[in-house]
């Protein structure tokens, strides 16, 4: 089982700090390159660069009343439930499906129902 994960493309578990500007104030995010690649594939989905979606990744939890004091963890969290969502079916396998497009509420509803 390990072997999958040990013998796997070592670059992927190097971390990598990329800074980027977010309402004017510029920050730093230290990811592994393994979670930049997949960032970078959401948003190439919606037609943005990895700055531009980090950016309204942040607007939009601070619109809904959420703390982002690991802002970090929020977006490796962000690419796990990306990933899970294609293994579920949610988010369709088709990079031209941008992620605008789906129907989140009744993404969230059927997850919802699951959990009960």
């Amino acid at each position: 089982m390990c072997k999958l994960f040990i013998n796997a493309n070592a670059n992927n578990w190097v971390s990598s700090t990329k800074s980027l500007r977010i309402d004017g104030m510029v920050t730093s995010v230290r990811l592994e390159n393994y979670f930049w690649s997949t960032l970078e594939e959401i948003a190439q989905r919606d037609g943005m660069n990895v700055p531009q979606m980090i950016t309204r990744l942040y607007h939009e939890s601070i619109d809904a009343g959420h703390d982002l004091g690991n802002f970090t963890s929020f977006l490796r969290v962000c690419c796990m439930r990306y990933l899970a969502l294609q293994l579920s079916g949610e988010i369709p396998d088709q990079p031209d499906v941008t992620i605008a497009s789906l129907d989140a509420d009744q993404i969230l509803l059927r997850e919802a129902k699951e959990l009960h």
